[in-house]
């Protein structure tokens, strides 16, 4: 016998499922924020969370509860939207759902059953963040971090990461194959497939780092290629985006969505972390590779593309903004979608060609302060010229 407390949940969510998304009041010319979340833990099925049986459930308790839904990766196939999101369990455990909508921006629901990875990994305690990528090889490829404990420290929240990686053809069935090796980094997350051969080679967006948290020598966002991706092993990691000194990405930088074609180049778009006395601050910026030499920068917009504003800075891991997830349509339409503070999922829309504008249109970082302010008296001098020019 169902619980009379379901009837309630139950249609709590179907309420939630069913609101329409709205565009938000943000503006900047680049992105169109959409209001509402598109994935939070309310989102999650009952029956993942609960033991429906009277029965065994009298006080109808969350038996298996969901503490936060974040970081998805995101795809389109036969005019599906599709996140494949990382769900973390109240016991700390993350775990991938796929949820599907006919619309971009609001009504995903998740199938009957989360992933089921195929278990090749006995070491591996955690997985989460998988990028997903439809490669010109025919298969749909999932890159993410496994993280298992580092047995030669005592330190209990020592780990290891590594990029695990799966294929699939339609989301439902898996297989894995080996973890990434790069032989000059001994950890590895954040990583990214790239959608096409490279010199006849498949070719991965790396992030070297010397330890779980710290980059320690790793100078940014990597780029790298292997002959076999069932057992993926890369020699040598060029960096591309590069860490600096007082910016955006001064405490580390990691590769995000899979990189969008454009006729000028391949557009990135990346997480970039600092310190502040408040801790680490999450932000997205955007960047773009040649179409002939994708480990070769060709245009650096200075800042960032999107920050934590509002309720996005709250949640589990607060001044967090992360994308794992876009997808770009064939009429040239973009969707970001975005992680708040590693609590629930949100949308921005965009167009190709107001993202080149934006990464090819946008001054580069001059890197010191003086030279800032002579950039910016330069954008404002030309402006108060044509606005007299226009009679304001």
């Amino acid at each position: 016998m169902l619980h009379r407390q379901y009837y309630v949940e139950k249609e709590k969510q179907e309420r939630l499922l069913a609101r329409k998304n709205e565009k938000s009041a943000y503006y900047n010319g680049i992105l169109q924020k959409y209001q509402y979340p598109v994935l939070t833990r309310e989102h999650i099925p009952l029956h993942w969370r609960y033991d429906l049986n009277t029965e065994t459930n009298p006080y109808f308790m969350e038996r298996l509860g969901v503490n936060a839904v974040m970081n998805s990766g995101a795809i389109e196939l036969d005019g599906k939207f599709y996140l494949v999101a990382r769900i973390e369990g109240n016991d700390r455990k993350s775990f991938f759902g796929v949820a599907e909508s006919d619309s971009a921006i609001d009504g995903f629901r998740f199938r009957d059953y989360p992933v089921v990875l195929p278990d090749t990994c006995p070491e591996e305690t955690n997985v989460y963040d998988m990028r997903l990528t439809k490669h010109e090889d025919g298969w749909i490829y999932g890159v993410f971090c496994s993280e298992s404990k580092d047995t030669s420290s005592d330190d209990l929240s020592a780990a290891v990461a590594a990029a695990g990686i799966v294929r699939t053809k339609d989301l439902k069935t898996w297989e894995r194959l080996d973890n990434l090796k790069t032989l000059r980094s001994p950890q590895q997350r954040n990583v990214v497939l790239h959608p096409e051969f490279v010199n006849g080679k498949y070719a991965f967006y790396t992030r070297p780092m010397d330890d779980f948290i710290d980059t320690g020598s790793g100078g940014g966002i990597g780029f790298g290629l292997c002959d076999d991706i069932r057992h993926a092993v890369i020699d040598e990691e060029i960096i591309t985006s590069r860490r600096r000194y007082h910016t955006i990405t001064e405490a580390k930088n990691g590769a995000g969505a899979v990189p969008v074609k454009t006729e000028k180049g391949w557009i990135h778009i990346a997480h970039g972390v600092r310190n502040t006395a408040a801790g680490l601050r999450y932000v997205l910026y955007a960047f773009a590779t040649a179409l002939d030499d994708p480990s070769r920068v060709i245009a650096e917009p200075s800042g960032m593309l999107l920050g934590p504003h509002g309720w996005e800075r709250v949640g589990d891991v607060s001044n967090v903004v992360f994308t794992n997830g876009a997808i770009a349509r064939e009429n040239g339409d973009i969707y970001l979608y975005y992680a708040a503070s590693d609590t629930r999922m949100y949308v921005a829309s965009t167009t190709v060609d107001r993202l080149v504008d934006f990464v090819f249109g946008t001054p580069q970082d001059p890197l010191r302060s003086a030279d800032c302010v002579r950039q910016r008296c330069a954008l404002i001098k030309k402006n108060l010229e044509f606005l007299e020019v226009q009679g304001e």
